[in-house]
């Protein structure tokens, strides 16, 4: 058991850091909803363009340890999510073509199809995560062979959408805060105006949210996490107000780290829970490697994690400073 939950919070740490990270996906979504031109359009892309690769190597890991140290949910669940998961495969891949090919011509037709395959594949991946973890938390159609009896329908309930629209929300809103503290000028003031009424949204569907799965599900623990995250939140919208981007940033990450590390308090000491009988629900014992592949495991995310922390701390302040249209090229939009 123990090894187990050594094995658990590795994976928790790693899935809590792709989307701390992922929650920059947001900024793909505002190429729409703040660019007004092409130039501005190019700004946004160039905030996350030397960084955005190196988040992936989260999902990576996530997917990876999970994998080693549940294999038995790793089945259940990419079996059983396979259309969502296989969709947001396949918009992370085409999103990052997007990024490349965008500029390789010239032509109108040819950079605005690229300017779509960039929102959508950022606006898709941000809601279905939020649908599937909403479904691992509230629990699926499992039998005795822990085996995801149910259908795709299944998975699109009321629970599971509204985790989506939480996710959609707070990762938009934390990509325009850190596009307001990336950027300078005209954009970065709307990059905060456009902050601030997406986070009011996200305040309203992620306390929702929450306390749904606080009183279906929850625990003193997850309490605690709840009310950081909905106080993180609350003040990344004030410093977001007060022109405090850096410290918007900051609580906007807080925000969605205690939301994940509700979810999976919330879930301790399942990882899956079934809905036709509790005694099918895979767990941290049933669902865990061997006591070995698990300590190995733990170790190696012991003295991984923080390398890759510090390599991409370093990616992100070599390149911080700020950018504006001003700093793209004419003749590269």
């Amino acid at each position: 058991m123990c090894a187990s939950r050594s094995g658990s919070r590795a994976d928790a740490v790693l899935w809590t850091g792709y989307f701390f990270l992922r929650g920059l996906v947001g900024v793909g979504v505002l190429t729409k909803l703040l660019a007004r031109n092409r130039p501005e359009k190019r700004v946004l892309i160039n905030t996350i363009g030397p960084v955005w690769d190196g988040n992936e190597v989260w999902l990576l890991s996530a997917g990876g340890a999970t994998f080693a140290a549940f294999p038995e949910w790793y089945a259940t669940l990419f079996s059983g999510f396979y259309l969502p998961l296989l969709l947001i495969l396949v918009c992370l891949i085409v999103r990052g073509v997007a990024f490349e090919y965008r500029v390789k011509r010239p032509e109108e037709n040819w950079q605005r199809n690229w300017e779509h395959a960039i929102f959508w594949t950022s606006l898709l991946p941000a809601f279905l995560w939020g649908v599937a973890f909403g479904n691992i938390v509230r629990g699926v159609k499992i039998d005795q062979n822990f085996e995801y009896v149910g259908n795709l329908w299944d998975l699109l309930n009321p629970y599971a959408l509204l985790g989506g629209l939480v996710t959609l929300t707070l990762f938009t809103f934390h990509g325009a805060v850190f596009t307001a503290l990336k950027t300078v000028g005209d954009i970065r003031e709307r990059a905060r105006k456009l902050a601030f009424k997406v986070g009011l949204a996200t305040a309203a569907f992620a306390l929702l949210f929450l306390l749904w799965t606080q009183v279906d599900g929850g625990d003193g623990k997850s309490l605690v996490a709840l009310v950081v995250a909905v106080a993180a939140l609350v003040a990344a919208l004030v410093a977001n107000q007060a022109g405090r981007e850096g410290w918007s940033f900051a609580l906007s990450g807080v925000t969605i780290v205690a939301a994940v590390a509700m979810l999976f308090l919330t879930l301790f000491p399942n990882v899956m829970p079934s809905t036709l009988n509790e005694e099918w629900s895979l767990t941290v014992t049933n669902a865990s490697s061997s006591p070995y592949t698990l300590k190995i495991m733990t170790w190696c995310a012991v003295i991984a994690t923080p390398i890759v922390m510090l390599y991409q701390g370093w990616t992100y302040w070599v390149f911080r400073k700020r950018i504006g249209t001003q700093h793209i090229a004419e003749t590269v939009h």
